[in-house]
């Protein structure tokens, strides 16, 4: 992508967030983002084909301020912390990239909540970015207990902007505590699962190993069916 379709692209964004921040959103159109960004319909539909196309556009680029901002030096100074503690720092990070569009975002929350379709496919555009940020923090989202991670992130972390977005204290105290109580009892959740699939793994091993003997067996037994046939012939 060149740095023009970026401009665009960024421009378009921006747009979007501060018409979001203004209107409700079904009051304003592609037109009005367009005629907002300052582009044609004809660039604006290169970039993004619907509004909602946007709002992932706009994940991506707060995904890409705290991924920028993160060191994968191993001495990095939060390397010797919990897993806790370093999500906790990688979404505080993400809370301060989305700082200057608390307003847009209040209303695009209170839009996805009347709005099931909206809240769906923004469910799976917070599912991307969590997937992100938990690799940021040095936390697998591989497998099945991967995915129940990334699914209580999402909804976890949602909970926290809904007080997030009421903050309005220096210390953001009340969006700390949230957070740090939110990823508590996320953590409990997931050691619990992570002990299941231990004590479950070595009995999925074997029905695994049943299953593909059976299917071997049958195999098997349907080529020497067909090589008597073949030799009846």
């Amino acid at each position: 992508m060149t740095a023009s379709s970026n401009s665009i692209r960024t421009r378009i964004i921006e747009a979007l967030m501060r018409l979001a921040a203004e209107r409700n959103w079904n009051e304003f159109s592609l037109s009005d983002v367009a005629k907002e960004a300052d582009v044609s319909l004809a660039e604006f539909r290169d970039m993004f084909p619907s509004k909602g196309a946007i709002l992932a556009g706009f994940s991506r680029q707060i995904d890409q301020i705290v991924l920028k901002g993160h060191k994968d030096d191993p001495a990095h100074e939060l390397a010797d912390e919990t897993a806790k503690d370093r999500l906790f720092d990688v979404l505080m990070r993400r809370l301060d990239a989305m700082r200057p569009y608390r307003a847009a975002l209040k209303g695009i929350l209170k839009w996805a909540k009347q709005t099931p379709s909206a809240a769906l496919a923004l469910n799976q555009v917070a599912s991307n970015s969590h997937r992100f940020m938990l690799e940021a923090a040095g936390i697998s989202t591989e497998g099945p207990v991967g995915a129940l991670k990334i699914q209580g992130l999402v909804i976890g972390f949602t909970q926290v902007v809904e007080v997030w977005i009421d903050d309005d204290s220096e210390d953001q105290g009340a969006t700390m505590a949230v957070l740090d109580k939110t990823l508590e009892r996320g953590g409990k959740v997931i050691a619990r699962a992570e002990d299941v699939q231990r004590l479950t793994a070595p009995l999925f091993n074997f029905l695994g190993g049943v299953m593909k003997f059976g299917a071997e067996r049958r195999r098997s037994r349907k080529s020497d069916r067909e090589a008597e046939a073949a030799g009846s012939q």
